[in-house]
């Protein structure tokens, strides 16, 4: 029994002391890690511990926290343990300032001094309603029996009644004065009560975390929690810089790569440290699983109203659209404006992963819980571009200024758009796909007003063959004249298209004295480019046509 009762002393001491241990600490946001979608935040506390067991409890991290996500680490000048960490959400009050807490302070003083005022109308009131209730009963004076068979005194009746309608005039006037003032005074203490109620410290929800610690001996300890919020992302654009060079310098291209950072996490990121990263989490962690795709015939009899109709068809667009449901792609083709940028800016440093890319951001950053969007540099990029020129005569008699550039090595170009200036001038926006390192891409700079184009119909004309099975045929030609204005060689590129045949039995055939260079580009069939170099003060002409022919039995249709 003595055993038992000591232990329940000891437990009862170690719960008191465990209580007592408890310790509220604060602390900073210190750096972010935004990604295409979500961000990871570092906070950061100083504390000191004495020796034993505690619990610190830190009550100013964000609700909208991801609970599985928060880890936390600390450093210490001794030995410090850390056991298990809990977390929770609570509404703690908004702090106030202190002229918010000097007016709720005016307001209670000015309520009370009110109510005082109100309880000492009351009692007047209820003075006067005695009063009267008096005066009601000496008027019943001359109607009650006189006490006892000794002869009284008469009471002078005509002063008694004067003196009993004066005073109860009195009474009635001071009853209704008071309700007045009282009624008076009701509106103004409501009043006052919803000016105290508006100015009252409004709640917030927070997530709490208590983490039990125990300390050797007395020590300073540096406590980083880190955590995951979900509303919260960065965008890049772009801006391309081509100075296209003379006769005798090489032509150029500026690359800066830039970021759009927008958060609602419920906190403000101020003076804090940003990374930027590539990597996406929470967006999908395995591949999608394939169930079979069978093919049978369609049963005898009219197909039940249950059987899916084109299953095959509609397996094959599912499949295509998991393949091409990107939301986090969507959210990157937000639109950005970018504005020319001509003073030094902070440029970050990149740290290549294998599967990411980190770009730390110069300097601080303060990042408000507004969604606004907050711009930042990233890196600028020099490239040695190859211009070219690209034509499609058959719909606009212009040629195009392009620019192919291949991606640094190193890191990845996210999808986003990009601002183009050709010396010094904004020519339009463009976008830029998804570029891996090593990788080729063209981009436009508007038209060249350097290049005539024109294109023209030769003859069109039309025949039937044959006595027994005859055949139609459909052939037309076309010119196209280009000529360089320019006084240095470029490189363009003749861009047209041919029928397709969708039908063996019409047979389409390409006609003309030169042979186009490529074929189906971009897998697009029919599509043909003639590609050609033109020296400055140098026309150029090229024919070309096709000749289509058919059954004389059938008619055609072209359709695009």
């Amino acid at each position: 029994m003595l055993l038992r009762a000591s232990i329940i002393a000891i437990l009862l001491i170690g719960a008191a002391a465990a209580e007592a241990a408890e310790i509220s600490a604060s602390s900073h946001v210190s750096q972010v890690t935004v990604y295409p979608s979500g961000a990871e935040v570092t906070r950061l506390g100083a504390i000191k511990l004495e020796g034993g067991d505690h619990a610190i409890v830190f009550a100013d991290l964000p609700a909208r926290a991801i609970a599985s996500s928060i880890r936390v680490e600390a450093k210490a000048t001794g030995k410090l343990e850390i056991g298990s960490v809990d977390s929770r959400r609570l509404f703690v009050p908004r702090a106030d300032s202190s002229i918010a807490a000097s007016e709720r302070q005016r307001l209670e003083d000015a309520i009370e001094k009110l109510r005082d005022e109100r309880a000492g109308l009351e009692g007047t009131s209820k003075a006067a309603e005695a009063q009267k209730t008096l005066i009601t009963n000496l008027a019943q004076l001359p109607l009650r029996p006189p006490a006892g068979h000794a002869a009284a005194a008469e009471p002078d009746w005509a002063q008694l009644f004067a003196l009993i309608g004066q005073r109860s005039g009195e009474a009635q006037k001071t009853i209704l004065d008071t309700h007045i003032k009282i009624r008076e005074l009701d509106r103004q203490i409501k009043d006052l009560e919803g000016k105290l109620a508006s100015a009252a410290p409004t709640q917030v929800e927070r997530t709490e975390l208590k983490l039990f610690v125990a300390a050797d001996s007395a020590l300073d300890a540096e406590i980083s929690i880190r955590y995951q919020v979900a509303n919260a992302s960065w965008t890049p654009y772009y801006e391309a810089r081509l100075a296209t060079g003379t006769k005798t310098e090489a032509p150029k291209l500026s690359l800066m790569r830039r970021a759009s950072i927008q958060q609602q996490s419920g906190e403000s990121w101020d003076n804090v440290a940003v990374a930027l990263s590539t990597a996406r989490p929470g967006a999908g962690t395995a591949a999608a699983e394939l169930t079979p795709i069978t093919i049978d015939y369609e049963p005898d009899g009219a197909r039940p109203a249950s059987a899916p109709v084109g299953g095959v068809l509609r397996s094959l667009e599912r499949e295509a659209a998991v393949r091409n449901g990107f939301g986090d792609a969507d959210r990157l083709d937000q639109t950005v404006a970018a504005n020319a940028v001509k003073a030094e800016e902070a440029r970050s440093t990149v740290e290549t992963q294998a599967f990411q890319a980190i770009y730390a951001i110069g300097g601080r950053v303060t990042i408000p819980p507004t969604n606004e969007p907050k711009r930042v540099a990233i890196d600028e990029a020099s490239l040695d571009p190859a211009l070219m020129l690209r034509t499609v005569p058959k719909r606009e008699q212009k040629a195009y200024l392009y620019a192919k550039i291949v991606i640094a090595r190193g890191t990845p170009m996210l999808p986003g758009q990009v601002a183009l200036f050709r010396d010094g001038i904004f020519v339009g926006n463009g976008r830029l796909p998804l570029l891996a390192p090593g990788e080729e891409h063209e981009l436009a700079f508007g038209a060249d007003d350097s290049v005539r184009v024109r294109h023209a119909i030769v003859d069109e004309k039309r025949s039937e063959a044959g006595i027994i099975s005859t055949t139609k045929s459909d052939a037309r030609n076309f010119r196209v004249t280009l000529k360089n204005l320019h006084e240095r060689s470029i490189q363009i590129a003749v861009i047209d298209q041919v029928p397709v045949s969708q039908n063996a039995d019409i047979k389409v055939e390409l006609i003309g004295k030169v042979a186009p260079s490529r074929r189906d580009i971009d897998d697009r069939r029919g599509v043909l480019a003639w590609e050609m170099k033109l020296e400055p003060d140098e026309e150029r002409l090229l024919d070309f046509g096709y000749r289509v022919t058919w059954p004389a039995a059938k008619r055609l249709i072209y359709g695009n």
